[in-house]
């Protein structure tokens, strides 16, 4: 080698021998590692002839020592990069090189701008064309190594001593490297998951979907974050374990994928307590959707039915709800003696499609007797949860109450049972039992207190709907002894009615109506509604249609009547009002006078069809006080429907009550109907899918009057009208065939025309009416109602009335528009 020159090198410079530095560069080994399109550790390459002239200079030698190849190629070397103290070193170092005798070390090799660079060097003798001796030069930066040794060992000691299970597989899912401590979560030795796939490794998790998280990594590149893995592994094949993993994809420079690597940690604890949260959280979802949807009726097998929805099939794939049968029928419920067994029936159950359990288990209204000594008397006893958490045959043949239905039950794969006692107020009503078939889990104490919780808000409101029934079977038992238990036959107007309790609200309401019979073949029609609803509503309902009924009797005008049912309400107090209406109905003069306290109008329908409301004065609510009551009168003619009601029948909530009362009026102008049949039409027009209010209804028909049921004589002109009027009493009686009603009915025929003369000075007209009494009227001039006065012994008049008094089987007055008339009533006799 040539002793190195000083100075710079000259401009130009031989081409660099090709073939050594292609050897140099394709050698295995020597490749230099990259990372994004850079070398990890620049790998400088120079080729340089036997007397040290640079043939070759790579790109990492430009990099590492700042010179150009077109700056050094041609060029001796050891001027460029060696400082004068080790030139000698370098020429001594270089001879033996080119003697054969291959060198590697450290030598320090002096960078373009003067500063010294610790190099690394490999040096090879090589021959050149024509058996020219060349040498190849490698040389990489010491820092860059050392570096680069200590980002290895940290990676090597992450890998191996990582407690995180890491691994590295190939583009088809092979296992490349992984570290102990996946080895160890897996059970196997690290050998034994080299070259073979995760499902050949671990085929007792759910490899089938890891792989398919792993392929789609390896397609898109885009990395996956906590992938859950779950089953059993080789190192623990009795116990189920959870794992969280992340993929991400291996690629080199060039983008070509080499695989996926995983890092994976075991997360069995917290699955499993994010498993009991979520079933917690199942669990509160469950139990506020049961308490929005348990106990919405006062119905006992409607609540029934709200729990079985509730928990079939979230909670249980069967269930059945069981009553005492005493609870049923309204009784209060009692302490279970230690021997007495209990009568149960079934009110409800439910089953996931298909379980085929409800066909083993007692059909809904069934009854089941269970002695004191089944587990299932014992339950309700005690009043304690009964969890079976395995379920096995013997088990269920002590359960079943039949013993043909332990098979089928079998059969449908129950394998857990809860009974829980439904109980209120320290009482057992019946049980609730649960059972799991499709469900694997079995009954846990969690699940135990959840169904306890459900039963018990279930049991309060079976309970409530219990005391609902009494109270309103008492109500509805109260209301009906009120009303009217029988409507007489009345002469000349026929009669149909309607009473129909509100279907929707829990109590019952105060609506009444009345067919009161008065003289002469008089009616008297009321009907009546007490605002608001139960037993209080119910009493206030039957002390005004008491009162009612009894001022009717006493022959007081209608709008009469209402001032003293008004005076009644107002003394009941306590914020009690009602409406009314009442119609008094002669049949002689078909006359019907009306009055209303706040009712609705009544609707009549003429003979031709034609219905109309009939325009009454509306007056206040019974209740108000002070205030007067007018009536109207008009004549109902032959053929024509009168019809009162409440407005149960018409009012509807969110519509007019106009559009109820229009309904009325049209479906009452049909022609060709019988009485009922119109109640019938009214009820199916207006009242469809229950009523929120009681309907209280009465239709009333003129009819003609027979003529052999009336007689009248006028008392007028000149002569004895007395006796006129005893002979012409006899006459009549003897046609109608009351012959035996004759001596009584002539004297008080006698004193009746006597004392219209005597105190009113014009009697008017005499009137025999034979309905279910034979009634004797006296019409005259005068106001005065006649009395009882006492009589001395010595005189001569004023014993007529108390004549009458004993004679008449009853006897009144009532006011007319020109006067008053006074009547009197004998029985008639047997088979008249």
């Amino acid at each position: 080698m040539h002793a190195p020159q000083p100075g710079p090198p000259p401009e130009g410079g031989t081409p660099s021998g090709g073939s050594g530095a292609g050897a140099g560069a394709g050698r295995p080994g020597i490749a230099p590692a990259r990372l994004d399109g850079h070398r990890l550790v620049p790998l400088a390459t120079a080729l340089l002839d036997a007397d040290g002239v640079v043939l070759h200079w790579s790109e990492d030698a430009e990099r590492l020592l700042g010179w150009r190849a077109e700056e050094i190629l041609g060029h001796l070397a050891a001027p460029l990069l060696t400082s004068r103290e080790h030139h000698a070193e370098v020429l001594d170092l270089y001879e033996h090189i080119l003697a054969g005798r291959r060198w590697s070390g450290v030598f320090p090799v002096r960078h373009k701008d003067g500063h010294q660079v610790e190099l690394d060097f490999r040096t090879y003798g090589i021959a050149g064309p024509g058996g020219r001796p060349l040498v190849l030069a490698t040389g990489s930066d010491v820092r860059a190594i050392q570096q680069v040794e200590a980002n290895l060992a940290v990676l090597e000691g992450f890998f191996t001593q990582s407690p995180i299970g890491l691994a590295v597989y190939d583009t088809e899912l092979r296992y490349v490297r992984l570290n102990q401590a996946l080895a160890q979560m897996n059970g196997l030795p690290v050998e034994e998951h080299l070259g073979r796939r995760l499902d050949e490794v671990l085929p007792g998790i759910n490899t089938t979907e890891i792989e398919a998280v792993m392929r789609g990594v390896l397609a898109t590149g885009e990395p996956v974050l906590d992938a859950r893995s779950h089953g059993r592994t080789p190192g623990g094949p009795g116990h189920d374990r959870a794992w969280s993993a992340s993929y991400f994809r291996l690629a080199d420079p060039a983008g070509q994928v080499l695989g996926v690597s995983s890092s994976i940690i075991d997360v069995t604890e917290r699955f499993r307590a994010e498993a009991r949260a979520a079933r917690a959280q199942e669990r509160l979802t469950l139990l506020a959707e049961a308490t929005s949807r348990i106990g919405t009726t006062l119905d006992m097998q409607r609540t029934a039915e709200e729990l079985i929805a509730s928990v079939v099939p979230k909670f249980a794939d069967f269930a059945t709800v069981d009553l005492l049968d005493p609870v049923l029928q309204g009784e209060e419920p009692s302490l279970l003696a230690p021997d007495e067994g209990v009568l149960l029936r079934a009110v409800a159950s439910g089953e996931v499609s298909g379980s085929g359990l409800v066909g083993v288990a007692d059909a809904v209204g069934e009854t089941t007797a269970y002695d004191s000594n089944r587990s299932y008397t014992k339950s309700l006893r005690s009043g304690k949860s009964r969890v079976i958490a395995k379920m096995d045959e013997p088990t269920l043949r002590k359960l079943a109450a039949r013993k043909e239905r332990v098979e089928p039950g079998l059969a449908a794969g129950i394998h857990s049972y809860l009974l829980v006692p439904l109980m209120a107020r320290g009482m057992v009503l019946g049980g609730a039992e649960f059972v799991r078939t499709r469900n694997p889990e079995s009954f846990t104490e969690a699940d135990v207190a959840l169904a306890e919780e459900l039963v018990a808000r279930t049991a309060v409101s079976i309970d409530n709907a219990r005391l609902y029934r009494r109270e309103r079977d008492t109500a509805l038992t109260l209301q009906r002894s009120l009303l009217p238990q029988e409507i007489h036959r009345t002469l000349g107007l026929e009669i149909a009615y309607r009473y129909l309790p509100s279907s929707v609200v829990s109590e019952v309401g105060g609506d009444w109506f009345d067919v009161v019979p008065l003289s002469c073949g008089r009616v008297a029609l009321v009907v009546g509604d007490v605002m608001g609803h139960g037993i209080r509503a119910a009493a206030t309902m039957g002390q005004l249609r008491t009162v009612a009924r009894t001022l009717a009797t006493l022959d007081m005008p209608p709008a009469q009547v209402l001032a003293r049912l008004d005076e009644t309400a107002t003394g009941i107090g306590e914020g009690q009002f009602a409406t009314c209406v009442c119609a008094v109905y002669d049949p002689v003069d078909r006359s019907c006078t009306v009055a209303c306290a706040g009712h609705l109008p009544p609707v009549v329908m003429a003979p031709d069809g034609d219905a109309r409301s009939l325009e009454v004065p509306p007056g206040v609510p019974l209740g108000i006080g002070g205030v007067a009551f007018e009536s109207v009168e008009f004549t109902l003619p032959e053929g024509s429907i009168l019809t009162l009601y409440t407005d149960g029948l018409v009012e509807r909530r969110g519509e007019d009550i106009d559009n109820g009362i229009d309904k009325l009026r049209t479906t009452l102008a049909a022609r060709g109907r019988t009485l009922e049949a119109h109640c019938d039409a009214v009820i199916s027009a207006l009242v469809r899918g229950g009523t929120e209010d009681d309907v209280a209804m009465i239709m009333a028909r003129a009819l003609p009057l027979p003529s052999d049921r009336i007689a009248t004589l006028p008392l007028t002109g000149e002569g004895p009208m007395p006796a006129l009027a005893r002979r012409f009493t006899r006459t009549t009686l003897a046609a109608w065939g009351l012959t035996p009603l004759a001596d009584f009915a002539e004297l008080l025929v006698s004193e009746l025309v006597t004392n219209a003369l005597v105190h009113a000075q014009q009697p008017r007209r005499l009137r025999l009416f034979r309905d279910r009494m034979l009634t004797l009227e006296v019409a005259d001039a005068g106001r005065q109602a006649p009395r009882l006065r006492p009589a001395g012994s010595e005189d001569e008049g004023g014993r007529g009335m108390y004549l009458i008094n004993e004679l008449a089987q009853r006897w009144g007055s009532r006011p007319t528009k020109d006067g008053k008339v006074v009547w009197a009533e004998l029985e008639l006799p047997l088979g008249s």
